[in-house]
């Protein structure tokens, strides 16, 4: 194998045009997800690691396998949560939550409570697509009806949305991004209220000043009064449930480990489902497996209850596997030691290297086509800087999502963006100017990097030079 400090820029920068194209055609004109064409890329990028920079296979092999071997856990992670999904419908938590959600709407404060609720129903089920397809739906309508343009209506749904699926740790984005950056999964996610709070409080403002012309008008409230209905009829709607969520992240950020810290909620959700819900044991397994199937005949309902279930995180799975093989071949051959050599030769510095991280998965998504590519190749490529620096990977794993994760619907050809402008009927480039949310926060992260704001160092490794007897014995004999 060639050393990869004599591997040509061209050569290291082929794989990543191979995966811009086949991913484009996919996505715009075959309408197709992306997860052949990102396995189809891994294979590519293995032809040319073999064909032009003479790579063994069986290193190649190897290196798909140690970076697989990092997502074992995370995998088993995505498992509980597609469980905990399940029964937190089955018990009625994420029912109460949408229950109560829904009853905040009122005509004065349509905008702001749009994104709040869209925020609720996100954070609890950690999907912004399930959210804007069923609640984002109902609320486009009634929006609609009070006189608000739809392209201001999305903007506050996305922006909710986002919100939630940035900071849920039922999301598959919050998991991947730690796992990606080596950081610990709480940890992301409370180094992330640093950017994402002063973000989301802006936004609020933002959309209360919109709302303020459509104050005086009165809302259509068939729709809304439908959903409570049938929530009411289907579920026993009771505050109690809430717990069942905050119980769960409670224990995590009590360091109980993420998965057993799950996997108590998903337990936690089948209790409540037997206790309040009067559920038998069988049903509750078959959700565990398969996930809750609404049938209440109302579609914005069913539509948002069906879901969970281990079965549901598959095809989530299969995309991370064929984005770490992509990503452990582009290692193991070099070329992505090359492109990262490349980039750090202008992002030199603690500061420059974080604004970096963050420009880098924006990009990625304007090339890769999608939200996990865009995570995976920042975090592989700029994992080793942040170690050589000394910075937290909490630094890096929350550039990934500030720049990556919300940054994803806002391109038109992106899977996010396509799926966002399917769904509500509207272009991408007419709803992104009012993502509030989604343009402030890469913006509060970019000035946070610049300046040095919140950027913390490895206290862990600081820690293990304390803790080494021989480095405290030679300051010692130095005094």
């Amino acid at each position: 194998m060639n050393s990869k400090k004599d591997i040509p820029l061209y050569i290291a920068l082929l794989p990543i045009a191979f995966l811009l194209i086949i991913i484009s055609y996919a996505v715009i004109i075959a309408k197709l997800p992306v997860h052949f064409p990102v396995f189809a890329s891994a294979m590519f990028a293995a032809l040319v690691a073999k064909v032009l920079l003479k790579c063994n296979w069986k290193n190649l092999e190897g290196g798909i396998s140690d970076t697989l071997k990092m997502v074992i856990i995370p995998i088993m992670i995505l498992l509980v949560i597609g469980m905990s999904i399940g029964t937190w419908i089955l018990s009625g938590a994420v029912p109460t939550m949408i229950y109560y959600g829904l009853k905040m709407i009122t005509p004065d404060i349509f905008l702001p409570v749009a994104l709040i609720s869209s925020s609720l129903i996100s954070i609890s089920t950690g999907s912004s697509w399930t959210t804007m397809s069923t609640i984002g739906i109902a609320l486009i309508g009634m929006g609609e009806g009070l006189g608000i343009p739809r392209e201001v209506i999305v903007g506050a749904v996305l922006s909710g949305a986002y919100f939630g699926d940035k900071m849920s740790p039922l999301s598959d984005t919050t998991n991947l991004a730690p796992l990606m950056a080596g950081a610990k999964l709480f940890d992301h996610i409370k180094h992330m209220l640093y950017t994402t709070v002063p973000a989301y409080i802006l936004a609020l403002i933002g959309f209360i000043i919109l709302g303020n012309k459509y104050s005086n008008a009165v809302i259509d409230n068939i729709g809304v009064d439908l959903m409570l209905t049938t929530l009411n009829q289907t579920f026993t709607i009771t505050p109690w449930l809430i717990l069942i969520p905050i119980l769960t992240i409670g224990l995590v950020m009590k360091k109980v480990p993420a998965l057993p810290g799950l996997f108590s909620g998903a337990l936690l959700g089948g209790v409540a489902a037997m206790v309040i819900q009067k559920k038998a044991l069988i049903d509750i397994m078959r959700v565990l497996q398969f996930g809750y199937k609404s049938e209440t005949g109302v579609k914005a309902i069913d539509s948002l209850l069906t879901r969970g279930g281990m079965s549901s995180m598959l095809m989530t799975i299969s995309l991370i596997i064929s984005a770490l093989a992509f990503a452990g071949i582009m290692e193991k051959s070099g070329m992505l030691d090359k492109l990262a050599t490349t980039i750090s030769k202008v992002a030199n510095t603690k500061n420059k290297i974080v604004v970096a991280s963050v420009i880098t998965p924006i990009l990625t998504n304007l090339c890769a086509g999608g939200q996990y590519m865009s995570i995976v190749i920042t975090g592989r490529m700029f994992r080793k800087n942040y170690e050589e620096l000394n910075l937290a990977p909490k630094n890096l794993s929350r550039a990934l999502e500030d720049g990556g994760t919300i940054t994803s619907p806002l391109v038109p050809w992106t899977v996010c963006g396509a799926f966002v402008a399917s769904t509500f009927e509207v272009p991408t480039y007419i709803y992104a100017p009012f993502c509030l949310f989604n343009l402030i926060c890469p913006v509060i992260s970019i000035f946070y990097g610049i300046f040095g704001i919140t950027i913390e160092e490895n206290s862990d490794l600081i820690e293990n030079i304390l803790e080494n007897k021989e480095v405290e014995e030679i300051i010692s004999e130095n005094n």
